[in-house]
């Protein structure tokens, strides 16, 4: 029988924490559970009689009149329920728990089995609805009050076990809670309650990659066994629940270091990875920005940057959302401690700052950083080890299927509109750009549109654009080619303009020596490129001033046809302290490392050392450097072919650096007046009278002259008039190469 009672608050606090409505003992005397009809619902209560409350009244605690929109003092309908115990009892009743007060969360944990058993000893035998809210104060000390929501109600099927059947459970929407009852908690979304032991139910754990992102579409050309990497050292661990994060006793990589050459796509990949990850806006800071002027600001503006992770750290604890900091150029701020100078170790201070919040006392979990460098080697250790930035990933140079990628990428707007040429072959492009970075091939597709936009316009008076041909403007094989002889140069390619001044006037074959030489030189390019044992191999030509030994030289590193050729030679470090020619020469190499293939010349040994005959005097530390390098392993997967020049053998040999060299090839001067011909024929430079007159007269000669300085005394010749240039020419050579009969 249904009455119409007023709603009014619950009598007392003690009261308000039994989940019961409260009535007069004479308002309903046999009855348990009651219905009441609400604005939009009905809602089931267990009652509990108490003579504080009078007739006509019905009392209900804060969290109830929310639950079932009950305003204080309205007038609501009330009628006895019962429960079918065969199909209402619960078995298991999930329930989402928070902080009632927010003010009062902590991170203290809160064992699910203790709560359980709790909530069944004060609940016992009372009707629960699926959305119901209840305050719920734990029973173990020091416990703050808890926000019950129930989340869902299964009931076993008491009929079938009856019937001798497997029961089986059942989704309800209310139903009364028996002293066996299963109580299984879940953390509320965005709470910071910190739910421990057995009877702690799956966390519905947001997704760290964002739902958005399609990996078909990164857009990183080249790269995406770097990206895997990433994925796999860096962030496989987050896309799990929490709860099992703990139980393995995970702590997530919080750090990340992208090294390698300039242009490669170390900012684009930070980038990329931010839009994936769903979490927090990444804070993206270059590192000379974290300097500043003021003492103490450098170390503050570091702090600033996890101030935020820091606060939710406090507030979520493990269920924190991840704070990504993202440092461009971090060897900036991050330089190797005691390197600074100056007597402020302001670069120090700011790199313990650093450290002790990535991995510091109060150590934070809910942090990524990735740091961006070209200089590796400037790093402080102590930041680059596990627990820091543990993950270092060089994002080196793309080889070719990584080029066709990025070129893919870069052209692939002009190819849906119809504007890249069916000339066009990328793979063509991919295989001609070797050791070109991804931006050097964004500026190689760049410079042959502009190449191709400069047809439409009209070169007259005033500039005017052909409206016709704007239409059928397309981008050609030909502009890309013009573009990669004139335009774009790798940064780690060839020196060509270098390479080319050494061997301008070409290379003499004037004896079978000098072919030996070349042989020797394919004989090692081949085993660069085919051996898997000799990474490093390594050259010496030897011989006399002006012998030819640099143009030499300069022809096998030519033929090698390596991405990346480099001469080192003294000519460019003329004025340079010893350090700075050591600084000078290590780049050089370091470079070379960043290439599949290279090849470095380095010439004339002796005068890089600035040795001088007279003391004798050299540079040591220049030595040294030099012992070192030419020893140097190239890193795994690359290979360097190292040729280097000496007029001074019995010098390098004394001087420790002829061990560095797997093959010494002398370079003889010309001894004999028939090699003396072999060149003045190669070069056609007699008219045949005269040739003949010049062989008469070398036929047995003998002298020693460097090929270099026998054609001075060509060119010299050529100066004189007809009837003197033969007799200027013997006379030449009598005086540099001492010209005699017989053998030299």
């Amino acid at each position: 029988m249904s009455k119409q009672l007023k709603a009014i608050k619950c009598p007392s606090d003690e009261l308000s924490l039994t989940n019961c409505a409260i009535v007069n003992p004479r308002e309903f005397e046999k009855t348990r559970h009651v219905e009441i009809s609400g604005q939009s619902d009905k809602y089931i209560f267990t009652i509990r009689p108490d003579n504080i409350v009078p007739l006509g009244e019905i009392g209900f605690s804060a969290v109830q009149r929310k639950w079932a929109m009950i305003s204080v003092d309205s007038k609501i309908i009330v009628k006895p329920y019962q429960f079918d115990l065969r199909t209402s009892s619960i078995d298991i009743l999930t329930v989402e728990v928070d902080f009632i007060q927010k003010r009062n969360a902590n991170l203290d944990p809160y064992d699910s089995d203790r709560l359980a058993t709790d909530l069944v000893q004060q609940f016992s035998n009372q009707a629960f609805t699926v959305g119901q809210q209840l305050a719920f104060q734990p029973q173990e000390p020091n416990k703050k009050m808890l926000l019950v929501t129930v989340k869902s109600i299964e009931s076993a099927d008491l009929t079938a076990a009856i019937d001798g059947k497997a029961s089986k459970h059942n989704k309800i929407l209310s139903g009364q809670l028996l002293p066996n009852s299963v109580i299984i908690f879940e953390r509320a979304e965005g709470s910071s309650l910190n739910l421990t032991g057995k009877s702690k139910g799956k966390v519905q754990a947001q997704s760290i990659i964002n739902p958005d992102w399609d990996f078909t579409k990164i857009g990183i050309g080249g790269l995406d066994k770097e990206f895997n990497t990433i994925f796999r050292r860096a962030f496989a661990s987050r896309v799990f629940p929490p709860e099992l994060i703990e139980q393995l006793n995970i702590k997530h990589v919080r750090g990340i270091l992208l090294y390698g050459p300039p242009g490669t796509g170390k900012t684009l990949m930070a980038r990329q990875i931010g839009k994936m990850l769903n979490a927090k806006e990444p804070k993206i800071v270059n590192g000379p920005q974290i300097l500043d002027k003021y003492v103490g600001e450098s170390e503050a503006n570091i702090r600033k940057l996890f101030a935020d992770a820091e606060e939710d750290q406090k507030r979520l604890g493990p269920n924190s959302g991840l704070h990504i900091i993202i440092f461009d150029e971090i060897d900036a701020i991050c330089k190797q401690r005691g390197t600074a100078s100056g007597s402020t170790g302001v670069g120090d201070t700011v790199v313990n700052q650093l450290l002790s919040k990535i991995d510091g006392v109060d150590q934070l979990n809910n942090i990524l950083v990735i740091g961006m460098t070209n200089r590796k080697d400037m790093i402080d250790e102590a930041l680059i080890r596990p627990g820091r930035l543990e993950v270092q990933l060089e994002i080196s140079l793309p080889d070719e299927n990584g080029r066709l990628h990025i070129l893919q990428i870069h052209t692939s707007k002009m190819r849906d509109y119809g504007k890249l040429d069916s000339d066009v072959d990328l793979k063509e492009l991919a295989a001609l750009t070797k050791n070109f970075s991804g931006a050097e091939l964004e500026g190689l597709v760049r410079a042959a549109q502009s190449s191709a936009m400069n047809r439409p316009i009209k070169a007259s008076n005033k500039v005017q654009l052909d409206p016709d041909a704007v239409e059928k403007l397309k981008i050609t094989r030909a502009d890309f080619m013009q573009a990669l002889a004139n335009d774009i140069k790798p940064a780690f390619g060839v020196s060509a303009e270098d390479f080319e001044l050494y061997i301008r006037n070409g290379i003499l074959l004037w004896s079978q020596t000098i072919r030996d030489v070349l042989e020797e030189g394919h004989l090692r390019i081949n085993q660069t490129i085919k051996s898997e044992m000799t990474p490093l191999v390594t050259i010496l030509l030897e011989g006399k001033p002006n012998s030819g030994k640099t143009a030499l030289a300069a022809k096998i590193a030519m033929e090698s046809g390596f991405p990346f050729l480099k001469f080192c030679s003294p000519q460019t470090m003329i004025g340079y302290t010893e350090t700075a020619k050591c600084e000078s020469i290590k780049k050089i190499f370091n470079d070379a490392y960043k290439s599949e293939l290279s090849c470095v010349v380095v010439d004339d040994i002796e005068s890089l050392l600035d040795y001088a005959p007279i003391g004798p005097r050299f540079s040591n530390f220049v030595l040294q450097t030099l012992k070192l390098l030419f020893r140097k392993l190239p890193p795994k997967g690359r290979k360097l072919l190292l040729i280097a020049t000496t007029s001074e053998k019995d010098i390098i040999k004394e001087m420790g650096l002829m061990q560095s060299f797997s093959k010494v090839i002398h370079v003889p001067n010309v001894s004999r007046g028939v090699e003396i011909l072999q060149v003045i024929e190669q070069l056609d430079c007699f008219s045949k009278k005269e040739l003949d007159y010049l062989s008469k007269e070398l036929r047995n000669k003998s002298l020693s002259i460097g090929v270099k300085s026998l054609l001075d005394c060509i060119e010299l010749s050529k100066q004189a008039t007809d009837v003197y240039r033969t007799a200027k020419f013997l006379s030449a050579l009598e005086e540099i190469g001492g010209l005699h009969d017989g053998d030299y």
